[in-house]
């Protein structure tokens, strides 16, 4: 996949977006619902950000039975690798994202049939 500057800073420059990345950053893979728990958003909104996100080439998905668990994709080139790592380090003190990645650790279970 080819990445444009633009694009990527683009993608980045959303609030929702960054948030989304920086918590995908933190963990193998977390389901929607991780997503929605931590971040205090609504599914749908989620799922259409992490759907641009998808289309950029920066997330993988992943079906298992009825929840979808999103990655950070591990193929991406160094320079994309290297501003999402730049921003990842930029945001982890400051807020939303340092409350998001709180209850995310608090949040995660083996099974998304255990949420709350």
């Amino acid at each position: 996949m080819e990445y444009e500057p633009t694009d990527l800073f683009a993608v980045l420059a959303d609030l929702t977006r960054l948030r989304c990345l920086t918590l995908l950053a933190k963990e193998p893979s977390l389901c929607v619902c991780h997503l929605v728990d931590a971040m205090r958003e609504p599914q749908p909104k989620l799922s259409k950000h992490l759907g641009v996100l998808r289309e950029m080439g920066l997330v993988a998905d992943e079906r298992k039975a009825q929840w979808v668990h999103y990655s950070l994709k591990t193929d991406l080139p160094a320079w994309v690798r290297a501003a999402l790592d730049a921003a990842f380090e930029g945001t982890n003190k400051q807020q939303p994202y340092a409350d998001d990645a709180k209850r995310l650790k608090a949040r995660l279970s083996p099974s998304c049939d255990k949420a709350a």
